[in-house]
């Protein structure tokens, strides 16, 4: 499984304190050497998702990580009443420099 991708390291964003989702990915780039990091979030936790990455790339890894993409869509869910509703997502992918 040599697949070097960027799904190798990735971190979903949920309800946890904000902090161990900051350390998670400063983890993957430090510790585990990832050459990206994915940070993934749907819905209300999209606007935590981006303050991760800000904290990430100009705190935490300052000079020595980016933001080199940013990936939006939306999945389509069903209820436990059966109707259809959309949820959108964001993917955005930490790079070293």
């Amino acid at each position: 499984m040599d697949q070097g991708q960027a799904n190798d390291y990735v971190v979903f964003i949920g309800a946890k304190a904000f902090m161990n989702y900051v350390t998670g990915v400063v983890m993957q780039f430090t510790t585990q050497k990832a050459n990206e990091v994915v940070i993934k979030a749907r819905g209300k936790f999209i606007s935590r998702a981006v303050d991760v990455a800000e904290v990430v790339v100009k705190r935490f890894l300052d000079g020595t990580a980016t933001v080199s993409n940013i990936k939006i869509d939306s999945e389509e869910f069903q209820n436990d009443e059966g109707k259809l509703f959309r949820v959108s997502t964001i993917e955005i992918t930490l790079s070293k420099k």
